[in-house]
């Protein structure tokens, strides 16, 4: 059987490639159990100066995480569902608080679950492959791995935008919106890693072999985001962008109705909290969120219609923006008896 993650030592660099191509890389239990201890091990290795993570194929660096066994743990009322996410959240705050350079070698999908193996990394690498999305509130569920933390901190309301519509970016926003901090060509993908595993000098190695970003198409929509994203509620971002009629709006609105009417306001007060959180609050406030989604009905719902029977035709429970009570909204905020641990 193939492994899911392979680790390598090159030279000064220890090599994480997440092997699951025929899947788009997505994460499982399983190399999150086996990435953890490896980082930790190559922290205290004073051999090792960078780590490099990449993705297998040249499809995804990763695409989410394991949805279908989720949700399969969900129904079953499997305890395994709270393992998976209370171990995902460890390893993103790992990486986030990680002593060495971090180098994510973004290329290709990369959402979800792959959002928080690459973007909490001191440096995030796109290829001109890159499409980057946050998608979870089509499937019921909110933009977790950390994106409590960076959403409410990209520039203006473009967090929220991304949040909420789980609208897809390419390497040019990615650069722009501060997502990836370098961009190189897939090709010299190879040239690299080996600079790395030559030099302890990441910024030298990068520089050498990226190249300076094109414009990015986000700039040109940022005045309307900016102008329709700063409401108060999800309401009022509705109402904003049916007033304004125009095309770019209608697309945009178009979408968010079709998403979970109570992922969108857990998730539209969960990046208002998470801009005044520190990034160890803002995982431990996933982990409660976590708990209200494995007893809400849209999560099983929204992962039935778009992964298991992809009729794409959800039915969200309420239906309604308006039926979505704040304190059905604050149950999904409230302490659990196992608060996540740091």
């Amino acid at each position: 059987m193939t492994e899911e993650v392979l680790f390598e030592r090159r030279g000064r660099a220890g090599l994480i490639t997440l092997n699951r191509p025929q899947a788009l890389n997505a994460l499982t239990l399983g190399m999150v159990r086996a990435i953890r201890p490896q980082l930790e091990t190559w922290a205290e290795d004073d051999a090792v100066s960078v780590v490099v993570i990449q993705g297998a194929g040249e499809k995804a660096f990763c695409a989410g995480g394991d949805i279908r066994a989720l949700w399969e743990w969900g129904r079953a009322r499997d305890r395994t569902f709270f393992d998976f996410y209370g171990e995902e959240y460890q390893l993103n705050a790992l990486i986030k608080h990680y002593p060495k350079p971090y180098v994510a070698l973004i290329d290709g999908i990369t959402m979800g679950g792959g959002v928080g193996l690459s973007l909490h990394g001191s440096h995030r690498v796109a290829t001109e492959r890159l499409l980057f999305a946050m998608p979870e509130t089509g499937i019921g569920f909110f933009p977790d791995v950390g994106g409590t933390y960076f959403l409410p901190r990209l520039p203006g309301m473009t967090g929220m935008y991304l949040g909420l519509a789980g609208a897809r970016v390419k390497a040019e926003d990615a650069i722009a919106l501060g997502l990836a901090t370098h961009l190189v060509d897939s090709s010299a993908i190879a040239s690299l890693i080996e600079r790395l595993a030559e030099s302890a000098d990441v910024d030298d190695a990068l520089a050498r072999l990226g190249r300076p970003a094109a414009a990015a198409p986000i700039e040109a929509e940022r005045p309307r985001i900016d102008r329709h994203f700063s409401g108060a509620d999800v309401e009022t971002i509705f109402e904003s962008l049916d007033r304004d009629g125009g095309e770019w709006e209608a697309r945009v609105l178009k979408g968010l109705q079709s998403k979970s009417p109570t992922s969108l306001k857990v998730t539209h007060r969960q990046l208002w909290e998470g801009a005044r959180l520190d990034f160890d609050d803002c995982m431990r406030l996933e982990y409660r969120l976590v708990h209200g989604i494995f007893d809400s009905e849209d999560f099983y719902e929204g992962v039935r219609a778009v992964i298991v029977d992809k009729d794409q035709a959800p039915k969200w429970r309420p239906a309604r923006l308006e039926a979505v009570s704040d304190s059905h909204v604050g149950r999904y905020f409230a302490q659990v008896p196992d608060e996540l641990v740091l």
